[in-house]
């Protein structure tokens, strides 16, 4: 099974990512990863991407479709989770047709609805374990000892830069602007199933299983 996790930033994506690469043996192709992974591989199409980079400018779609290109040939488990990618109706259209080479189709693409008022809330609260990842909330799910990571115990929390409202506001238009117009594509292909985003990871993790089937 191949899927679309779709969404504006502070919904869940990666979260529920994870849980199905866990459950489900998916594999997680997130844009930020893959950029990172080439960067550090030596391989052509990293030397690249790393020039691309270093000199502070965008990669561009044939890149990114690059990479999801050579991903495809890889190892699929038990399908592919696309998380931040496509992001405009041109990324939808190559994904499409990078698949359809590859023989294998695209089979949902999860929604993730968030109401703006409250993800602002959720997210400006929001801070991680520098050491391992834990994702914390100052209200909602503040550590045990504040400063340290109930998972690792170290003391590494962080806060985003851009996790503040002013920030989030400018993310969130900029996702409307352009990844919107994806919600209306995919609802036309029948593959438009929409969940909660803004449950508990729990429940949110129960809906996308049943969307899923």
């Amino acid at each position: 099974m191949n899927i679309i996790l779709l969404g504006p930033p502070g919904a869940g994506k990666g979260t529920q990512a994870r849980r199905l690469v866990d459950e489900r043996n998916m594999i997680q192709l997130s844009t930020g990863d893959m950029l990172r992974e080439a960067h550090t591989s030596g391989t052509e199409m990293g030397k690249v991407v790393a020039e691309i980079m270093g000199a502070g400018k965008l990669v561009t779609d044939e890149i990114v479709i690059g990479l999801i290109d050579e991903k495809l040939r890889g190892e699929n488990g038990g399908g592919f989770i696309f998380d931040g990618f496509p992001r405009t109706l041109a990324q939808a259209d190559s994904l499409a047709e990078l698949l359809e080479k590859h023989g294998q189709t695209l089979d949902a693409v999860v929604e993730m609805r968030v109401d703006d008022e409250a993800l602002v809330a959720r997210i400006t609260g929001r801070f991680t374990c520098g050491n391992c990842g834990e994702v914390y909330h100052k209200v909602t799910k503040p550590s045990k000892v504040e400063g340290t990571c109930d998972v690792c115990g170290q003391q590494q929390m962080k806060f985003r830069t851009d996790d503040n409202e002013e920030s989030l506001r400018t993310r969130l238009m900029e996702y409307y602007k352009k990844t919107s117009p994806l919600i209306g594509y995919y609802y036309a292909k029948a593959l438009l199933k929409p969940v909660n985003g803004l449950g508990e990871i729990e429940e949110v993790a129960a809906e996308i299983s049943t969307v899923l089937g």
